[in-house]
This record gives structure tokens, C-alpha cells and sequence, in this order.
């Protein structure tokens, strides 16, 4: 038999991801040249409702690890176009980027295979990633705080 606490927080976590997840698709639908929901988006969502106090899940780490990934991505296609190495470079600089600056978000692992693969502009940095980080930033504050969660974590990360 399940615990009520760990029942209540699968439930109220997986509400809060649908609707994140969901309004971010919304707006994909609403003009379909204009990418806003990204695969590495359902992560970040499995962190920020699942293991919100997790230094990998606050703010800082969401908006800077997704936007310095992706800016990896794109920087390493723009000068070196697609192949099977600037995906491992890309990903290596992603890395060495986060952990430097200290925005470590595993999710965001996957924006520069996408900006790689995909060889997107400079443009994708802004939407969908930055914008979208926000997005999914806002409504994390506003949700876990609704349920009174303590988001982001006071702990000094």
C-alpha cells in the first residue's frame, strides 16, 4: 500500500507537469513555425516537480543550463557544422560551460544535440530554449508554492 504523502506528491507533481508541459504545447500549436516545446523540457519537469529541492532543479540552473547549452550547440554548428564530432563537442562544451558556472541541469544535456542535429539559428537560443526555461520557471514558483512546497530551496546552492 502506497504512503498518503508519497501518493499526494506523485499526484500533485504529475498535475503540475501537465500543465506546464501542456501549455507549452499549447502555444506550439498556436503557430506551428514557432518551436516551443523541446524534448529536454519534459525533464526539467520531472526535476522541478519530482526533486524540487535538488540543486539541479532551481531556477538559475533551469534558465543557465538550458540557455548556455543551447548556445554551445549553436555556436559549435555555426563554426563547425553537423556531424557525428560537433554533437561530442557540442555536449563536452555544454558540460564544461555548466559546470563552470555552476548551472548544472541535466536536462539541458539535450539542447545541443538538438541545435546540432537540427543545425538551429541562433534564434533557438531564445525561443524555445531561454523563453521556455522562463516558462517552466514561472509556473514551477507558482505551483509549488500553491502547494506550499518550498521552491526554490533555501539552501545556499
Amino acid at each position: 500500500m502506497l504512503n498518503k504523502k508519497i501518493l499526494f506528491n506523485a499526484l500533485v507533481s504529475s498535475l503540475g507537469a501537465f500543465l506546464c508541459i501542456t501549455f507549452l504545447a499549447f502555444l506550439n500549436g498556436i503557430d506551428e513555425s514557432t518551436l516551443w516545446l523541446i524534448p529536454p523540457f519534459g525533464a526539467s519537469m520531472v526535476l522541478v516537480m519530482s526533486a524540487h529541492e535538488s540543486p539541479l532543479a532551481q531556477p538559475k540552473n533551469i534558465f543557465f543550463g538550458h540557455t548556455l547549452s543551447a548556445l554551445s550547440g549553436v555556436a559549435v554548428n555555426t563554426f563547425m557544422s553537423s556531424s557525428f564530432l560537433t554533437i561530442g563537442i557540442a555536449i563536452g562544451l555544454a558540460i564544461f560551460i555548466m559546470i563552470i558556472t555552476k548551472t548544472v541541469h541535466p536536462p539541458a544535456g539535450g539542447n545541443p544535440i538538438i541545435a546540432v542535429m537540427a543545425s538551429k539559428s541562433f534564434e533557438f537560443i531564445f525561443i524555445p530554449v531561454a523563453l521556455g526555461a522562463l516558462i517552466i520557471i514561472i509556473f514551477s514558483l507558482i505551483y509549488n508554492k500553491s502547494i506550499k512546497r518550498v521552491y526554490p530551496s533555501k539552501e545556499k546552492i
